[in-house]
């Protein structure tokens, strides 16, 4: 995995002209992707620019971003470095328009957070869905860790996402004390001893967190699909179809999406 910062969509556009084939973005954060071989490029609305792919077939890609100007390849998070326990906690599914609600939260000291580097913790959404639930594995074994989510239909029945999102922070921490809870910042956040926007990318609690939370959206969906009878898409950018499937089915729309999304009280 290489990762590049500051890069512009429309310099990226330029492989186009370099044999690379465009792919749809999977989730909300990806703006543009390409792939050439067996080498995959996610450039997502942060501006963060990921390499996916074997050693030997990413050389000629870096080389081609080379030569179109980008040449600063920023191979690893630079996480903040911290004294004592710090608990870390972000959420996962609030931009998607099926699944609830996860939130998780990772404590480390000095010795877990370095032993989380060498796992090689990373925001979640740099990292591609295998290796979210590869990491999350290695990380419940390392780290003491708490991952609680609500169903759609608990999310629809409550309706007040940041209630939800304040208290579901506290909870997971409050599991993990003692320790210093430091929150991914989202609007209305009352929670925390410190809450940080971006907060993946300069703690590696909240970034071992942000994994363990999207695993559990993965697995939240997995088990929806299972109910529905179909795949539920990520994110919200492409849902339609699925919307469309569940009304054709007569399936209750609660107890799968979230009803107070402006795509589907439209639908409806």
């Amino acid at each position: 995995m290489v990762v590049f910062e500051n890069v512009k969509q429309e310099v990226l556009e330029k492989l186009l002209k370099k044999n690379y084939t465009p792919l749809e973005p999977k989730t909300i954060y990806e703006t543009f992707c390409l792939q050439k071989n067996s080498v995959k490029l996610i450039l997502y609305t942060s501006g963060k620019l990921l390499l996916q792919g074997k050693a030997d077939a990413l050389e000629s890609v870096l080389h081609d971003l080379k030569m179109i100007g980008i040449s600063r390849p920023d191979p690893e998070e630079h996480f903040r470095k911290e004294t004592g326990w710090i608990i870390g906690s972000d959420e996962s599914l609030k931009g998607d328009t099926f699944g609830g609600l996860v939130v998780a939260a990772v404590k480390a000291d000095a010795a877990l957070r370095q032993k989380l580097h060498e796992l090689g913790v990373a925001d979640s959404k740099l990292l591609a869905d295998r290796e979210i639930l590869r990491l999350a594995v290695e990380i419940k074994n390392l780290a003491p860790c708490e991952v609680r989510g609500l169903l759609p239909e608990e999310y629809n029945r409550v309706g007040k996402v940041t209630i939800m999102l304040n208290n579901l922070h506290h909870d997971t921490a409050k599991h993990l004390f003692p320790g210093k809870h430091v929150v991914d910042k989202y609007p209305g956040c009352t929670v925390g001893d410190l809450a940080v926007e971006k907060g993946e990318s300069k703690y590696v609690e909240i970034a071992a967190a942000s994994i363990l939370a999207r695993a559990a959206a993965l697995q939240q969906l997995q088990y929806l699909s299972s109910l529905a009878g179909f795949t539920l898409p990520k994110g919200s950018t492409h849902v339609q179809l699925a919307l469309h499937e569940l009304k054709e089915r007569g399936i209750d729309f609660r107890l799968f999406v979230k009803m107070e999304f402006r795509n589907v009280r439209e639908f409806i």
